[in-house]
C-alpha cells in the first residue's frame, strides 16, 4: 500500500477522488454490496493513522451513471432503470437519494449521472419553468437544447395533492383545496422542496389565496408522522402514495385545477445516443409498462410491507418483460463495514487535509499581524454557512459523490484547528519567547523547537474537536451520494424504519467517541 505524499494539494486529492468515483465505485448499496470493482490507481488515499486500498477490477465498457430522489418512488425507478441495464450486460452505477430535483437535473447536466426519473409537470414547471408547454412533442423539443432526452411517459400520473385526516376534514367540512382558506389556522406541513416550487405550495397559496398561519417545511415521509400525531393538519401528497390508502386519508380535490399533469418519464443525457445507442432501447422498453395502480402496489410493497426496492424491482421487470435478474443479499455486518470505510474515506481525507492547511495557516494568523483578522475572519465564516447549503453549493464544482463531501467537510474541518494553533502560539508566555530570542536563535527553530511543542495540547485540541465535528457532519455526504452512515438513515427515514436509522446513527456516534478517544491518547503521548 502507498502512501499519498503529504505535500498532495487539494486539487491534486479531488483529481484522485474524481477518478474514483468515474471508474465506476459503488462503496455502499443498500441491500445489494458489489465488491468486484476495483480502483484503478497507483496511489490512494490519506487518512491520519488509516490509509485504504479499495480494490476493483478493470472496467470493459462506459458505464451508464442513473440517478433517483430521496423518496421511494423515485428509488424504485432507479432500481428499474438499473437492473434492466445490467441483466442486459451494460454496466451501471446507481446513485440512489441523491436529493430534490435540481441536484438531480444540475447533476445531469453536469454529466455526474446519464439517466434519472422525473416527472413532465415537475420538467415543464421546475426546471424549464416555461408554463406555455402544453403537449409532449415541445417539451422534448426544449429539453434538446439542453442535451437532454426524455423517454414516453411510463405509464403513470404522479401528481401532487394536498391531504388530512378524514375525520379532522370531515369536522371542518372541508372537502377542496379552496375550502381551505376559511381556515387559516391549520398547522400545514410540506415537504422541502414543495414549499419553495411555483407548481408547489408558493404557486399554490398565491392562486387559491390561501393565507396560512402555520407553515413547516419537513421530510415527505416524516410528514406523515406528523399527521398521525395531529401535529400537522394538512400535508402535500404524491397520489400513488402508499400512505394514502394505508392512513385513510382525505384528498383534497384540486378544484381549481392549479397542478399540472406529472406523468413519470425517464431523462438522460442525449449523448448516450452515440455512445450507448443499446442503453436508451432498453430505456424505451419501459415506456407504458407501469400503470398508476402498478406504481402504488410497488410504493406499498416497499414503505408498507418492508420489502426492498431491489426485489420489488425485480419482481416488475419479470413479470412485465419477462426478466429474471440476480439480487445479492448481504447482512448487516456486510453494510456495516461498507459504510464504515466509506465515512472513514470521508472523514480522514478531509481532516487529513485540513490538518495539513490549517496549520500553516493558524501560524501564519499567528506570525504576521497584517493578515491575521482576514485568516481567523475567512475560516470563521466557512463554519457559518450551514452544512447541507455548502454540499450543494459544491456541486456545480465538483459535481456528486465524495469529492464533494470531502471538500465540504474540508472546509468545516479549519476553524477549529486554525483557531487552537493561532491561540496556542499566541499563548506562549512572553518570558520564554523573549529567552529565545535572546539566545539568537532562527525563527524557523524557534518555532520548531520552542513554539510548535509548547503550543501542541492546543492544536490537539483543535484537531479533536475538528475530528468530531467531521464525524458527525458527514453522514449528511449521503444527500449528495457519498456513502457512509447517512446511507441508512436516509434510507431509514424514507422507510420509516427505526432500524435503519439506528443502524447509522449508533456507528456514527461510537466513531466519534473512538475518534475522540484515539485524540487523547495522542494528546497524552505527545505531551509526556
Amino acid at each position: 500500500m502507498n502512501c499519498i505524499n503529504k505535500t498532495l494539494s487539494f486539487r491534486v486529492i479531488s483529481a484522485i477522488a474524481e477518478r474514483w468515483r468515474n471508474l465506476k465505485v459503488r462503496l455502499y448499496k443498500m441491500s445489494s454490496l458489489d465488491f468486484s470493482h476495483s480502483f484503478e490507481m497507483t496511489n490512494l488515499v490519506v487518512i491520519i493513522g488509516i490509509l485504504f486500498l479499495v480494490p476493483v477490477s478493470s472496467i470493459a465498457q462506459p458505464v451508464v451513471k442513473i440517478g433517483s430522489k430521496l423518496f421511494t418512488e423515485s428509488v424504485i425507478l432507479g432500481e428499474i432503470t438499473s437492473q434492466l441495464l445490467d441483466v442486459n450486460g451494460i454496466n451501471t452505477e446507481y446513485n440512489e437519494q441523491l436529493g430534490g430535483t435540481r441536484i438531480l437535473w444540475n447533476a445531469l447536466l453536469a454529466e455526474e449521472i446519464d439517466v434519472y426519473p422525473d416527472y413532465t409537470g415537475t420538467i415543464i414547471q421546475e426546471i424549464l419553468q416555461k408554463n406555455e408547454i402544453d403537449n409532449f412533442e415541445e417539451l422534448e423539443f426544449n429539453l434538446k437544447s439542453f442535451g437532454v432526452g426524455i423517454t414516453k411517459p411510463l405509464g403513470f400520473n404522479n401528481t401532487y395533492a394536498l391531504g388530512m385526516n378524514k375525520e379532522k376534514a370531515q369536522e371542518l367540512n372541508l372537502n377542496s383545496i379552496s375550502d381551505l382558506r376559511s381556515v387559516p389556522e391549520l398547522k400545514y406541513g410540506f415537504s422541502n422542496e414543495f414549499l419553495d416550487r411555483n407548481d408547489g405550495w408558493k404557486g399554490l397559496s398565491e392562486f387559491y389565496g390561501i393565507e396560512a398561519e402555520n407553515v413547516t417545511g419537513l421530510d415527505h415521509d416524516l410528514a406523515y408522522r406528523g399527521l398521525e400525531a395531529e401535529n400537522i393538519d394538512v400535508i402535500d401528497l404524491y397520489s400513488t402514495d402508499a400512505e394514502i390508502e394505508y392512513y385513510d386519508l382525505k384528498v383534497l380535490k384540486d378544484d381549481q385545477s392549479f397542478f399540472p399533469t406529472y406523468q413519470a418519464v425517464l431523462l438522460y443525457r442525449l449523448e448516450l445516443e452515440k455512445t450507448n445507442p443499446k442503453a436508451i432501447t432498453l430505456l424505451e422498453q419501459l415506456e407504458n409498462t407501469i400503470p398508476e395502480q402498478t406504481m402504488i402496489a410497488m410504493n406499498s410493497a416497499v414503505k408498507l410491507d418492508k420489502r426492498t426496492d431491489e426485489e420489488v424491482a425485480s419482481e416488475f421487470l419479470k413479470e412485465t418483460l419477462q426478466l429474471n435478474t440476480t439480487i445479492e443479499r448481504n447482512t448487516l455486518w456486510d453494510r456495516l463495514l461498507i459504510n464504515t470505510l466509506g465515512h472513514l474515506y470521508l472523514v480522514g481525507i478531509s481532516l487529513g487535509l485540513a490538518i495539513l492547511i490549517a496549520i500553516p495557516l493558524g501560524v501564519t494568523a499567528a506570525k504576521i499581524k497584517a493578515v491575521e483578522g482576514a485568516i481567523i475572519g475567512f475560516v470563521g465564516i466557512l463554519q457559518t454557512i450551514p452544512s447541507l447549503a455548502l454540499l450543494v453549493f459544491m456541486i456545480p464544482l465538483l459535481g456528486i459523490g465524495s469529492v464533494p463531501a470531502m471538500a465540504a467537510l474540508f472546509l468545516y474541518s479549519l476553524l477549529p484547528i486554525v483557531r487552537n494553533t493561532h491561540s496556542g502560539i499566541k499563548g506562549i508566555s512572553e518570558p520564554v519567547m523573549e529567552s529565545a530570542y535572546a539566545l539568537g536563535l532562527p525563527n524557523t527553530v524557534i518555532l520548531k523547537k520552542i513554539e510548535l511543542p509548547l503550543a501542541l495540547p492546543t492544536i490537539l485540541a483543535g484537531i479533536k474537536t475538528s475530528a468530531v465535528i467531521n464525524v458527525g457532519t458527514a453522514t449528511l455526504g449521503a444527500l449528495i451520494g457519498a456513502g457512509g452512515y447517512g446511507q441508512p438513515i436516509l434510507t431509514g427515514i424514507r422507510l420509516d424504519s427505526t432500524a435503519l436509522i439506528l443502524e447509522g446513527a449508533i456507528p456514527a456516534a461510537l466513531l466519534a467517541l473512538l475518534v475522540q478517544g484515539f485524540f487523547d491518547l495522542i494528546e497524552k503521548w505527545a505531551t509526556k
